[in-house]
């Protein structure tokens, strides 16, 4: 039995944040139900996004519906708050928060108050003061990116198919994407698949006239699964005639164009970032301890150090790894760490309520894999190196396993059994982004600033 009542307030619903609330849940269910413990998870999102998912979701292999998983419904016993928490003052228990309706109030952000406190935000896009970059790029972080990338992919065969301009036509069918982390190889990897299987339906566009360009400032792409998987990797896009530059970087996309900093240049539509995250802004506005990245300094127990009542993991955290050869080492910002170190942090939020010790987190790392399209990866698991078909098998199986909820589970994989009994869907829907676009001119008004002038979406 907890010693007295307890707010408990988690920031964010990632999988951390998710992760933690649905443990605590399980834990303080007898307290919850007699009103000794409250928790409130405050979200931008009211869904958890499965972000590994997100490649097959871009290219159509996955509905973006079972990629993301709904908070209200896997955590029924939390108040579930859709807005923003932006600074945190832990001396006085308070967290500063927006919502959806904090404009139209016109009473300004909110004070809500706890006791105990489970930073989680996650991370934001890490990006440069490169130019043109805010004004063309496209993200790769969520799930209304992928299924944005996926439509403008198509739109761009679209315009290239029927335009009569060489120089459109090059420009289309460029697809730049910066970064050779998991997101972009990934990425790249399933829209590469995806559009040369397109090119069948297209009378005058085939995989040839496609260019895909990968961008990497070091000299190794996907580090997590070893140096001699990195390599095979970038032999096996090569042999589908995807440009890999290793060592260079993107200097500007102004104007529509891709600048180099090898000095090659090329004219593009399609400039994807995915070259790394950082800290979410929310820690610097906190009064917690930092470590020089920006990260909270955690403790093995998952603590914040220095202070009490406070609790952090997953991309926030910097959390020691006492497995780790080297000391001082911290656990990576996977997702692999971050499962396990939310359902330790329940435990032990829970253990500190109740007076009992609390337990450390320890979890070898067991490896990596990642999809490079359909019946292709790599793999890196317990020392032992896969690749093509057993690695991508291996990458479904284990991401199967755990995305959360059976519900998710069983779609997924009612899904990958009807992709492969029939044909790829190659629609495009870009007027999901701007629904009003259409109506708005068919009402005799123009278009608002944020939708385009073609109503269909396209750019």
């Amino acid at each position: 039995m907890v010693k007295e009542r307890a707010r408990i307030l988690v920031v964010g619903g990632g999988y951390v944040g998710m992760y933690t609330a649905l443990r605590l849940q399980r834990q303080l269910k007898q307290e919850l139900g007699r009103g000794e413990a409250e928790i409130t998870v405050v979200t931008p999102d009211p869904y958890m996004t499965y972000q590994p998912f997100l490649p097959e979701a871009a290219a159509g292999a996955v509905s973006p519906r079972h990629v993301v998983v709904p908070l209200r419904r896997v955590l029924p016993h939390c108040r579930i708050v859709v807005g923003e928490v932006t600074a945190v003052d832990h001396a006085k228990r308070t967290a500063t928060l927006t919502t959806l309706a904090t404009g139209e109030e016109g009473t300004g952000p909110q004070q809500l108050t706890y006791d105990e406190l489970v930073l989680a935000p996650g991370s934001v896009s890490r990006t440069l003061p490169i130019p043109g970059l805010a004004d063309f790029a496209i993200g790769f972080k969520t799930v209304e990116e992928a299924i944005g990338l996926r439509n403008h992919v198509i739109e761009q065969m679209d315009i290239a198919s029927s335009t009569r301009d060489h120089a459109i036509r090059d420009a289309a069918l460029t697809f730049v994407f910066v970064g050779g982390g998991f997101a972009g190889v990934e990425a790249l990897g399933e829209l590469e698949d995806m559009a040369r299987y397109t090119t069948r339906y297209y009378h005058n566009v085939t995989p040839e006239d496609l260019k895909w360009i990968l961008v990497e400032a070091s000299d190794r792409i996907l580090p997590e699964v070893g140096e001699d998987m990195g390599r095979y990797t970038v032999s096996e896009l090569r042999r589908r005639n995807i440009d890999v530059r290793l060592g260079t970087r993107l200097e500007s996309c102004a104007d529509r164009v891709a600048v180099l900093s090898d000095g090659a240049r090329f004219p593009t539509r399609t400039v994807v970032w995915t070259a790394g995250v950082k800290p979410h802004p929310v820690l610097a506005a906190s009064d917690l301890p930092l470590t020089e990245r920006g990260r909270l300094k955690c403790t093995p127990e998952l603590t914040i150090e220095g202070v009490t009542h406070a609790w952090a993991a997953g991309d926030a955290a910097a959390v020691p790894d006492v497995t780790a050869a080297r000391p001082g080492t911290d656990t990576a910002p996977n997702a692999q760490h971050a499962v396990r170190q939310a359902k330790l942090l329940g435990d032990n939020i829970a253990r500190s309520l109740r007076g009992e010790p609390l337990k450390t987190y320890a979890h070898k790392y067991v490896g990596s894999v990642a999809s490079l399209g359909l019946h292709k990866g790599v793999a890196h698991v317990y020392g032992r190196k896969l690749k093509g078909y057993p690695a991508w098998f291996m990458h479904r199986a284990y991401h199967l396993s755990r995305v959360p909820t059976f519900n998710r589970k069983a779609r997924v994989l009612a899904e990958w059994t009807l992709s492969g009994l029939f044909k790829r869907e190659i629609v495009s829907l870009g007027s999901l982004e701007h629904p009003r676009a259409e109506f708005e001119l068919a009402a005799g008004g123009k278009p608002s600033e944020e939708s385009p002038g073609d109503p269909k979406g396209s750019s």
